[in-house]
């Protein structure tokens, strides 16, 4: 895959951040919020605001996860399992959109739990891209100069300063139709890691990262959080 034309600031991993991010855009304060992770033992999960709807995971790019992808890429698409259409996904062609994809992933797999604000911009979104392929969808989100704008306020509104020169990548974790899927905008399509449930999703997304995070054992730059449905 070229390189891609456009690249915006990165994310920062702060559930602060993408909390005023995603309320901003649409999704109802008094509905949803990202929560940290603080670690993927069972008694650390268990202290997560329940319901969880996604899964957020924040990794090291390396050159096994590139070589993995390059794999998945080259891989003959007669072999692969068609994807859920139910399942929201857009490819990404922006560079260090990874963030902003992953909120995109996670809320729209979860807009039956969710009420957004009618006429709001994730509204329109989800609305407008419906019916488009991954790739149209990618294409709608490069030339929306609203999301681009949102994305930008959101990346420098972190702790840290920001920087395009990052090495790090969002992908997401949900649960559809009693499936978890990992959502990585990088890949040609949504991932399926076998059956899953609403109320185990944190869970079964904590094993599939804990596997990846086995790859990389010197690296630190891991983070999870999740999206929950606040109680009303």
């Amino acid at each position: 895959m070229a390189a891609p034309s456009k690249r915006w600031l990165p994310l920062e991993a702060n559930p602060d951040v993408m909390n005023q991010f995603i309320w901003g855009l649409g999704v109802r304060e008094e509905e949803a919020e990202f929560n940290d992770v603080y670690g993927l033992d069972e008694e650390l999960l268990e202290m997560v605001p329940k319901p969880v709807l996604a899964v957020i995971f924040l990794f090291p790019l390396t050159a096994q996860t590139e070589a993995e992808r390059k794999a998945d890429r080259e891989q003959d698409s007669t072999e692969k399992k068609e994807p859920n259409k139910k399942v929201y996904f857009l490819k990404q062609t922006v560079g260090n959109a990874c963030g902003t994809i992953g909120i995109l992933h996670a809320v729209g797999n979860a807009t039956s739990e969710i009420n957004l604000v009618g006429g709001s911009y994730f509204d329109r979104f989800y609305k407008s891209t419906a019916n488009l392929d991954p790739f149209e969808r990618a294409d709608f989100l490069e030339k929306d100069r609203e999301m681009e704008d949102a994305h930008s306020v959101a990346a420098t509104a972190g702790d840290t300063e920001a920087s395009s020169d990052v090495n790090e990548h969002f992908i997401c974790f949900t649960c559809v139709d009693g499936e978890l899927y990992e959502l990585d905008g990088r890949k040609s399509q949504p991932i399926s890691h076998g059956p899953s449930s609403p109320s185990s999703l944190l869970q079964d997304a904590a094993k599939v990262i804990k596997a990846m995070i086995q790859k990389n054992p010197d690296s630190m730059n891991f983070n999870v959080m999740a999206l929950s449905k606040k109680a009303i």
